[in-house]
């Protein structure tokens, strides 16, 4: 026994997203006090709402899948588990209005028979592919299924040509690959790497039945990430300072951390970095990784949102996927935005946009609401109530090979800091998951370093 109070260790979190929410709530949970600094008048990251109007808008459509087991737990944390319901059964509408022979709807569904069983009888079904890409992809779905997508040698190619390797036609690169990795990862197959897209398929696809099962906001995502967070928070007992920007950290003689902001300074046992790659290698203390230059070699990939509100409903579910069309996903975020007066809104998402991130608004339109006139008949002639564009041209880290040696760990050479973020190194793409786990195993790393080793729900999550 050391009599030291349970309270006697104090943690400051620099960051209000998802990774930084996360650690704050592990400490404190764990039983420490809790500082989070965060420099936006809100928390929840990149994954936010804003008014426009009367609407509640979110930057852009985030969508988690149930393998996503950290956001999961995320979620039940907050109590917001029932604003973020999943699909039943996967079930995704993809619309294909490239052919000849006119649009034609498919679906990519799963049972609940074992896995890869699962998948057979929707892939089977899918009317995009022919009967021989259909059975290679079952070729390359096995193939996938014996990799280790920890393996440093997967990360040095892309996954096009691995996909090539496997006979893959570019027509099922386009109708199945693609659809799903271009939303996951923020990349084409050409610019993904391999060891990034073997985690994404291999735990979306051939881990459980249920694993690739859709869930999304049934609320504006402020509700969650910043509304439901901070209750939470503060229910724990964590203080929490907006509008706070970290200018310095600066380790004193007795071991201890002082945060530096404009106003003050904030003393820590620990500190938990949860900020982007860039401001990360800004704060970080000289000596504190081997080499910090290589933070600034993660480059950032785009993502394009197109929102346009209609005067009537144009669109009867609440998403698809298209194909032989610039556009990627469209979801009904009516209900969820509070639209009032009738009318129909719907969000466009674009990912791997860097050659649109820039276009102008008007330029955006004209290339745009045709494209869902074609895709659905029921938007000709619907009058547009408004049309808006949000850009976030830092969405994600770029997944492209070799990120994988770029990507720090938690730990730092300067003790008690330990870093958080979903650029560094959890396995995971630049996901919503990916940023809650490295929450967790920052927080986890303080508390081991601290000498206050506490069992956390996830232990056992890969």
């Amino acid at each position: 026994m050391t009599g030291r109070s349970p309270r006697s260790s104090h943690a400051v979190v620099v960051g209000g997203g998802l990774a930084g929410v996360t650690a704050a709530l592990r400490l404190a949970d764990a039983g420490l006090g809790v500082t989070l600094l965060e420099g936006r008048p809100r928390l929840g990251g990149l994954a936010f709402s804003f008014r426009r109007g009367d609407l509640s808008v979110d930057n852009g459509q985030h969508v988690y899948l149930r393998c996503c087991t950290a956001y999961r737990w995320f979620l039940d944390r907050i109590e917001g588990t029932h604003l973020a319901p999943l699909q039943d059964r996967l079930d995704v509408p993809v619309l294909d209005v490239g052919r000849s022979a006119g649009p034609r709807l498919g679906r990519l569904r799963r049972t609940g028979l074992p896995v890869p069983l699962h998948l057979a009888g929707g892939l089977a079904a899918y009317p995009h592919l022919s009967l021989a890409e259909k059975a290679g992809v079952a070729r390359a779905a096995l193939a996938l299924g014996r990799l280790d997508p920890a393996d440093p040698a997967l990360d040095g190619i892309d996954f096009a040509t691995w996909l090539r390797r496997q006979g893959q036609s570019h027509r099922t690169i386009e109708a199945l690959w693609d659809l799903v990795g271009v939303a996951t990862l923020n990349a084409t197959a050409e610019n993904a790497s391999m060891a990034l897209a073997a985690k994404v398929f291999k735990t979306g696809l051939l881990s459980e039945p249920g694993a690739a099962d859709i869930g999304w906001a049934a609320v504006p995502l402020g509700d969650l990430h910043d509304t439901l967070a901070r209750k939470a928070l503060e229910s724990a007992g964590v203080a929490i300072h907006l509008r706070t920007r970290v200018g310095s950290l600066t380790r004193a003689e007795d071991g201890r951390w002082a945060v530096g902001t404009d106003g003050e300074s904030f003393d820590a046992d620990t500190v938990v970095l949860a900020v982007p790659q860039g401001e990360t290698h800004r704060l970080l203390p000289e000596g504190a990784l081997d080499d910090p230059g290589r933070l600034l070699d993660l480059t950032d990939a785009p993502i394009l949102n197109v929102h346009v509100v209609y005067d009537r409903k144009v669109l009867r579910r609440p998403f698809f996927a298209a194909l032989g069309s610039p556009v990627q996903w469209v979801f009904d975020r009516t209900a969820s935005s509070g639209l009032q007066g009738g009318g129909q809104y719907l969000a466009v998402s674009q990912s791997a946009a860097q050659d649109e991130i820039d276009l102008p608004v008007a330029e955006l339109r004209t290339r745009y609401l045709p494209e869902l006139e074609r895709l659905l008949p029921a938007a000709e002639g619907a009058g547009i109530r408004d049309f808006f564009v949000t850009r976030e041209r830092t969405a994600t880290f770029a997944p492209t090979p070799g990120v994988g040696r770029l990507r720090p760990g938690t730990h730092t050479r300067a003790a008690g800091l330990h870093l958080a973020g979903a650029w560094t190194a959890t396995g995971w793409p630049a996901t919503m998951e990916g940023a809650v786990r490295s929450g967790r195993t920052a927080a986890d790393a303080a508390l081991q370093a601290l000498g206050r080793p506490h069992e956390h729900p996830l232990q056992e999550a890969a």
